[in-house]
């Protein structure tokens, strides 16, 4: 039972690891990095060197606090944005690169449905979605400790646990361009562009007048990291409609699945 889930889990697990560290790193000296601006006013300094519509898609919320320098210059920017690409990504070579490579034709003929092996490579996925989300969330709490500031934990826990729903929604949109694209490689840049697209476009048409609800179609809109870790604040019905996405992108992925060609 979970053969291909315990497989496919234990190729993820170095890359996982490589990734937690980099992660880790770059935590630290936004850490550092915090205390070396520590008693200027940034805020006013953002303020009058930004413009208003790139303060809005970075997050950028009281910087004079550390929990506000996390949430713009990580959470924001690392977590919504770069770990929402990366799982797109990966979720994106799924199927295509197994198919492009010959290796789906070998794993056809084991007695194992599509359905089932579509859902055991994709929760594979969990593995660098659970492991990061633990390990630099651990990380960032000792660190923001060992500078002498205070965060809540329960805001940062909060913060890492609500991503989990966004991350399978980006994973299972890459998932289903890996289930219709032949190729990986047009799958994974396609991934890549669509995540970049849906947080660009939810940036700019938010509060856009006759096309500000073009910004419910972007799973980023769902996913504010910055008010959750400066003061716990979040809408649950938001995960609610992550899960929701999440679950009629896996149905659709398996059945398109069931349908195509190998």
């Amino acid at each position: 039972m979970f053969e291909t889930t315990r497989f496919e889990a234990r190729r993820r697990l170095r890359g996982t690891g490589i990734l937690a560290v980099g992660l880790s790193l770059y935590s630290a000296f936004i850490v550092w990095y915090f205390t070396v601006w520590e008693g200027a006013d940034i805020e006013a300094m953002f303020e009058e060197d930004v413009p208003p519509a790139m303060i809005e898609a970075f997050g950028i919320e009281a910087l004079g606090t550390i929990e506000g320098f996390l949430g713009g210059q990580i959470y924001t920017f690392l977590w919504l944005l770069g770990l929402g690409i990366y799982f797109a990504y990966a979720g994106a070579g799924l199927v295509a690169n197994d198919i492009e490579q010959g290796r789906m034709d070998i794993l056809g003929v084991f007695p194992i449905s599509r359905a089932r092996l579509l859902g055991e490579k994709f929760s594979a996925l969990l593995v660098p979605m659970l492991g990061l989300n633990l390990v630099v969330g651990i990380v960032i709490y000792g660190l923001v400790f060992a500078i002498g500031e205070s965060i809540d934990p329960v805001h940062l826990t909060l913060v890492h646990v609500l991503s989990i729903p966004y991350f399978l929604v980006c994973a299972s949109l890459g998932m289903l361009l890996s289930v219709v694209v032949d190729r990986g490689s047009i799958a994974e840049r396609a991934a890549i562009g669509l995540l970049f697209l849906f947080w660009l476009g939810e940036s700019v048409v938010s509060g856009s007048g006759d096309f500000s609800w073009l910004a419910y179609l972007s799973p980023t809109q769902y996913y504010e990291p910055t008010p959750i870790v400066i003061d716990g604040t979040f809408d649950p019905v938001d995960s609610v409609i992550l899960l929701g996405a999440f679950v009629a992108l896996q149905a659709l992925g398996i059945l398109l699945f069931k349908r195509r060609d190998l």
